[in-house]
């Protein structure tokens, strides 16, 4: 067992070397790795150092702070409470441990008589040896009897069940008892939320609390007899007037940090901002978790679970074109009968086939009962569970079933009004009514809730839809630019900037754009008289002017 591990970027090797050799003569012994760190590959006698050590020392400079090799090392012994961090080059700290006290040592050239190394020194030896030093860092024998305590745990992830989530007790930096219960109701309150959000399950605060004061947590444990696969920590801390609370979340399987903030809250607010801080927190973790839910599900080649097949079906979906959005409805047949009675699946199916109608096929009753079918035994399954409103809204709107769609936009709004999802679906819904405002308003709400998710790019084609309506062509033309410097190859933007800067008398603007979408998709001119382009803009009289510049260029007269 060391009593330190030196934990540095690899491009600081020559002041590690400085640090371990001076380290080694304070009578320390110390573990560094000199061999270069490559791929994906942890060597495993590292991991073992990196548990075992009685101290780690991070050496925070502008390399380290980007290296997701010395942040996992930073977290896991932070976790283990045998950090000692180290600023030996001026840069900004990862959020997680900017409130770490950590020392100052920039101006530190291997002096050990220096005063500033003399007091790290002292640092670093009261936790070598401090009370826990003789107790295996890597298993603290009071985490696993917590482990060992809990009833009834949740169960592993299931065929049809989204993974699971452990919100650990956020740690009192400024060890005042008011701060205390803060934290303590940080971890309640986000567990509250992140349950609600229906695209991850939470373990209970009454198991993650009995980790509260622990030495350290092990997460292998976590993972392996409750089968964790996130977990979300956080400290707060009194500076001033100022309450600051960091929070992080980590893919628990693999030990990386998926997302970090931190979050400053002036205490003569804490109150009136506690509830907005817990829903920032919440939604960022969502979206993180939603993005790696899907790569992970992309990257499975088989035996896909139904929850797999609806991160695929997400996936497949949002790029809005006929092989996509038949490859979604593949993967969503197959969610479906892995699980038949996962209310999920049945909905993501409606919406995959309900997006397909709407995108290439002209009016068909027969069809569009068949989509209603399925999107009504998805709510008979589950009429609450926030995914499956959003994807049984969507599937109403596309199949021109307006009024039930916002029927079940507004179910989902009142019994999920965190889920960011029901806004873009609400929003749609709005549209097609034209209550163009309150769509706008929806799609506001979903940005705010979670900024950048992997729908964003839908919701703005969307609003720009509704600004058309709403007869605010100027507006639409913004939103339309915009989407097209994000998504250049996406066909929807293209179209609606060639129609609009048309109809505002911006002819070059409107070739460049119509010409841009022809050597995007060739045969997608085609496809607009059946297209969902058409049926976002009928009913309405603003919408049916787009459809006539569409119809007038469709024919060959731009100009």
């Amino acid at each position: 067992m060391p009593d330190i591990f030196l934990s540095y970027s690899r491009e600081d090797l020559t002041r590690a070397r400085h640090f371990a050799h001076a380290l080694a003569e304070e009578g320390f012994d110390v573990w560094w790795d000199v061999a270069l760190r490559s791929g994906e590959a942890y060597d495993v006698v590292t991991e073992q150092a990196l548990k075992t050590a009685k101290a780690v020392i991070v050496l925070w400079s502008p390399r380290s702070v980007v290296s997701r090799w010395v942040r996992s090392e930073a977290t896991q012994a932070d976790r283990r409470k045998t950090l000692v961090p180290a600023m030996i080059e001026a840069c900004e700290r990862p959020v997680m441990f900017e409130l770490t006290q950590t020392a100052e040592l920039t101006n530190w050239h291997g002096d050990v008589a220096d005063a500033a190394w003399q007091a790290f020194i002292d640092d670093v030896r009261r936790i070598v040896k401090g009370p826990e030093a003789d107790t295996p860092q890597s298993a603290p024998s009071s985490t696993r009897a917590h482990i060992r305590e809990i009833d009834a745990p949740p169960r592993p992830s299931r065929p049809g069940e989204a993974p699971l989530l452990a919100v650990l007790p956020f740690r009192n930096r400024s060890n005042l008892a008011e701060d205390e219960v803060f934290a303590f109701g940080m971890v309640e309150d986000l567990t509250d939320a992140l349950a609600t959000c229906g695209e991850l399950r939470v373990v209970a605060s009454s198991v993650t609390a009995r980790f509260a004061g622990a030495s350290g947590v092990d997460v292998d444990g976590l993972v392996r007899q409750l089968g964790v696969r996130y977990l979300l920590e956080g400290n707060v801390r009194r500076v001033g007037t100022t309450l600051m609370v960091t929070a992080q979340a980590i893919d628990a399987t693999v030990g990386a940090i998926l997302w970090s903030q931190r979050f400053d809250c002036p205490l003569d607010r804490l109150a009136s901002l506690q509830e907005d801080l817990v829903m920032d927190v919440a939604h960022h973790l969502q979206v993180q978790t939603t993005r790696l839910e899907v790569e992970r599900a992309l990257r499975k080649p088989a035996d896909l679970t139904a929850w797999e097949g609806v991160m695929r079906v997400i996936a497949c979906a949002r790029h809005l074109t006929g092989p996509s959005l038949m490859t979604a409805i593949r993967e969503a047949r197959n969610a479906v009968q892995a699980a038949p009675d996962y209310a999920p699946a049945q909905a993501f199916l409606a919406m995959a086939e309900a997006i397909f109608y709407d995108f290439a096929i002209d009016y068909d009753g027969g069809e569009v009962d068949r989509i209603r079918t399925v999107a009504e035994k998805a709510l008979t399954l589950d009429a609450n569970h926030p995914q499956v409103l959003y994807a049984t809204t969507n599937a109403f709107a596309s199949i021109g079933l307006h009024q039930e769609a916002m029927k079940t936009a507004q179910l989902g709004l009142r019994v999920q009004p965190n889920f960011y999802l029901i806004y873009n679906a609400a929003g749609r819904a709005c549209t097609l009514l034209d209550r163009c405002d309150e769509a706008i308003a929806h799609f506001d709400r979903e940005q705010e809730l979670a900024p950048g998710h992997l729908m964003t790019w839908i919701s703005e084609l969307w609003r720009a839809v509704a600004h058309v309506r709403a007869d605010r062509w100027e507006r639409a033309e913004e939103v339309y630019d915009g989407l097209i410097s994000s998504h250049p190859d996406q066909i929807g933007p293209n179209v609606g900037k060639a129609v609009v800067a048309r109809k505002l008398g911006r002819l070059d603007d409107s070739r460049i754009a119509w010409d841009r979408l022809r050597r995007i998709d060739p045969d997608s001119i085609e496809r607009f008289n059946t297209s969902s382009f058409r049926h976002a803009y009928r009913g309405n009289p603003n919408g049916e002017i787009f459809l006539r510049h569409l119809d007038e260029m469709i024919g060959g007269a731009v100009g």
